[in-house]
């Protein structure tokens, strides 16, 4: 994920200096709903049952704030307290923060996916949420904005997953498709155990090349954000790519290392964002051919 911010939530980039000073504690408070949510899922020895059970009460509160009454102590001042003035104030779609706790509740209970249609549906809510908050902050609602967005967050959910191919593995989860993983000749199994292979590596491959092209297909929103937020974007969408360029630098062997983005990477992605309207439309058109 890009390294731009003082803090993160998945592929989703909040509270850094090129946030709109103005739109930052709403911001801030949209991360700490779902850093917290993410902690209940998937931190702690709790059993499923458990997190299943919090991740209810945690959806209570947010129920109690939405409709003007206090949340109950547990989480009130790591989240609530924070997230109830701009549920007020910015009139926050409650739909797409219960959205968020659906994923979570889904990563409890599914660990494999058997189409990409499967995958992308589950992106729908793990991910594409957070950018149509954004856009509802920045009064965006177009019809094309957010099927951009929703390409956007949609990549970088699926780059996330396959930067994490070594380290999810262990965990007892395998994203990439079933469906992908039978046309090169492999199991589930031989990704739980990170069994690099020519074929494994040309699964990654196609991985890639497939959130590559969705990461093409929504920059253009990019030069819909305005002002600093629009930089933040642009620097969100190269962050993803140099995780892919990364990835082919490495031979896509996934299953053996993380690649990741840092400090030394950022004078690249400050100047592949000042370059993006000629250099996403280029790959865009190449990728096209």
């Amino acid at each position: 994920m890009p390294a731009v911010s003082i803090e993160h939530y998945e592929n989703f980039p909040v509270a850094s200096w090129l946030s709109p000073p103005a739109l930052r504690p709403a911001i801030v408070a949209i991360y700490h709903f779902a850093r917290h949510a993410d902690d209940l899922a998937d931190e702690g020895n709790a059993t499923p049952a458990q997190r299943l059970g919090d991740l209810r009460s945690y959806r209570q509160d947010l129920h109690a704030i939405a409709a003007g009454r206090p949340p109950s102590p547990r989480w009130a001042g790591a989240v609530f307290q924070r997230l109830a003035p701009a549920l007020s104030q910015y009139r926050l779609p409650l739909p797409l923060l219960e959205a968020l706790l659906d994923a979570f509740e889904q990563d409890l209970t599914r660990h494999s996916y058997d189409t990409r249609a499967e995958l992308l549906d589950y992106c729908s809510r793990s991910a594409n949420p957070v950018g149509r908050l954004l856009l509802h902050l920045y009064g965006i609602d177009d019809a094309q904005a957010l099927r951009q967005s929703d390409a956007i967050c949609s990549a970088l959910q699926l780059i996330n997953f396959w930067q994490d191919l070594s380290v999810d593995g262990p965990r007892g989860r395998v994203y990439a498709p079933l469906e992908d993983l039978s046309r090169q000749g492999l199991t589930r199994d031989a990704l739980l155990r990170r069994q690099d292979s020519p074929a494994a590596r040309a699964l990654v491959r196609e991985l890639c090349a497939w959130a590559r092209a969705l990461m093409h297909e929504g920059a253009p929103l990019v030069h819909r954000i305005p002002g600093r937020a629009g930089w933040e974007l642009r620097l969100v969408v190269q962050g993803g790519l140099r995780i892919l360029d990364k990835l082919e630098t490495m031979q896509f062997a996934a299953l053996l290392g993380r690649p990741t983005v840092g400090a030394s990477d950022v004078p690249a992605l400050l100047w592949r964002a000042w370059r993006m309207p000629s250099s996403v439309a280029a790959a865009a058109a190449g990728a096209s051919r």
